[in-house]
């Protein structure tokens, strides 16, 4: 699921796509599934299936249903949902594929319509329909999966980890969007020699690795205390120095002199401080390091 990126020159013109999906004559009806990715893909082959288009697609646990719907509840059906997924590739390539993926990820609130509707477009289209920008559901698709990519990357630059005890490298973020699917693959491969684990702490999952692989680990929301909180004395002993020196670190590669508040809120913002070492309170005041010498002693010693 995650796109392939492919250099300009290697790509191929768009090839006539031949329309592939029944016409949807049966009455519409209010679909809901069980919250996942799989789920959804279940819920579109079975549009196609009955040919019955969705009044609205709605996750179980949250669906608002009325007097006057039609609710058709579809469990997961994993070979449904490859069926599903691998086919797509025939009316889009696999960028465009990945693009709605991270559009479920966005957590928009409109997520699984604007899905189906982008296939239904993609399906029914006789051309490739990913650069159609004067589509507003392509727009949309594009929009969401760049604030996706935005978002993916800042948390790959911005998570801290914390050292416990057990040699558990610990971090919890709180992003906007669920990234953690989209991140796995990064700190797997650049922390592969150290057991890690990150939590989500708005969304009460993580990502635990072992050594050996990376999992997904579930968390129990507990009402009145933070699952993700970790005892200082469950930390290793180090951890207080290693912050200090991060925070050094941090504090003598700034330049006050070119101090921009504004610009530096906008790559670092503002949301995300409260998990970074360097923004936490500082335990011991900073003191600039004395190493530029007076205008006049440097002439001096030209002498």
């Amino acid at each position: 699921m995650k796109p392939v990126r492919r250099p300009f020159s290697a790509v191929a013109p768009a090839a006539p796509r031949r329309p592939g999906a029944p016409a949807l004559t049966a009455p519409p009806l209010d679909y809901t599934y069980d919250g996942t990715f799989e789920g959804l893909l279940t819920v579109l082959f079975t549009v196609y299936d009955w040919r019955a288009a969705p009044n609205s697609i709605q996750p179980e646990a949250t669906a608002q249903s009325s007097l006057f719907t039609q609710p058709a509840h579809r469990e997961t059906d994993e070979a449904q949902a490859a069926r599903m997924w691998d086919g797509l590739l025939k009316t889009m390539d696999s960028e465009a594929r990945a693009r709605l993926y991270h559009v479920f990820l966005s957590e928009d609130a409109d997520r699984e319509l604007l899905i189906f509707r982008y296939v239904d477009l993609a399906l029914r289209s006789p051309v490739d329909i990913s650069e159609n920008y004067a589509n507003a559901d392509v727009r949309r698709v594009q929009r969401l999966a760049q604030m996706m990519f935005r978002e993916k990357h800042r948390m790959e630059a911005f998570v801290r980890f914390e050292k416990t005890s057990d040699e558990l490298f610990h971090a919890t973020i709180e992003p906007d969007m669920d990234v953690l699917p989209l991140i796995a693959a990064h700190f797997t491969k650049r922390y592969a020699d150290q057991r890690w684990l990150i939590y989500d702490r708005r969304r009460h999952y993580g990502l635990y690795y072992d050594l050996t692989r990376t999992d997904i680990v579930q968390f129990e929301n507990q009402k009145g205390r933070n699952a993700a909180d970790i005892s200082a004395t469950v930390l290793d002993e180090r951890e207080p120095l290693f912050r200090h020196l991060w925070q050094t670190y941090f504090d003598h590669v700034n330049i006050p002199e070119r101090k921009n508040l504004k610009l530096h809120r906008r790559h670092m913002p503002l949301r995300y401080w409260k998990y970074l070492s360097e923004k936490q309170p500082r335990e011991q005041r900073f003191v600039p390091i004395n190493n530029k010498r007076p205008p006049g002693e440097a002439n001096l010693r030209l002498k």
